[in-house]
């Protein structure tokens, strides 16, 4: 197919979300190459990448954390209005930051939550998070130190524990051609 969206084409926000080692930066990996195959104009907005980049002034207090939803919510919302898929892909570990977003972007947002035990997290630690909050050398950690609130209305909740990389990205794209953000056909 095209690399370039079809005419007219609507963008859409799914905000991914989980602890730390969820499949997050995964999935959207994924998740982005068979978006782009299938024609949409499609954007990454990684939670870390974006506050290393754009925001490295804060830092991981709760209004910190709140704040950089809130920006990435509405940098999400510009890329949509213009016709861009967009995939974010942070913990957001706060339920008001949750539904600040969903108003925010306002329509064709869909949340999703990487469920995924710690114990199964901590295993895979991808950026060394965990190993770090052991020695002390981190702190405030999602889901060790600092609170992960258990969402309390995803539009999808996908189990990324027992489902593979495949199977998590086959059911987030059937979710997305559910509500209408493209086509069945194109599953």
């Amino acid at each position: 197919m095209s690399s370039t969206p079809p005419t007219g084409s609507p963008g859409f926000v799914l905000w991914i979300e989980g602890l730390p080692g969820s499949g997050k930066s995964t999935l959207s990996a994924a998740l982005g190459e068979k978006l782009r195959s299938l024609g949409l104009q499609v954007e990454i907005l990684d939670g870390t990448s974006v506050r290393q980049t754009f925001f490295p002034e804060l830092g991981f207090s709760r209004k910190d954390r709140e704040v950089h939803a809130r920006r990435v919510s509405q940098l999400a919302r510009i890329l949509a209005r213009n016709g861009v898929a967009v995939l974010v892909a942070m913990i957001t570990p706060y339920e008001t930051s949750r539904q600040a977003a969903r108003s925010a972007v306002d329509t064709r947002f869909t949340e999703v939550w990487l469920r995924c035990p710690l114990t199964v997290c901590r295993t895979r630690d991808p950026k060394g998070l965990y190993t770090a909050s052991t020695t002390g050398a981190v702190r405030k950690i999602t889901g060790v130190d600092d609170p992960f609130e258990e969402p309390l209305n995803p539009d999808l909740v996908v189990d990324t524990d027992t489902a593979s990389v495949d199977a998590c990205t086959r059911r987030i794209l059937e979710h997305l051609s559910h509500v209408g953000f493209f086509p069945a056909a194109a599953v």
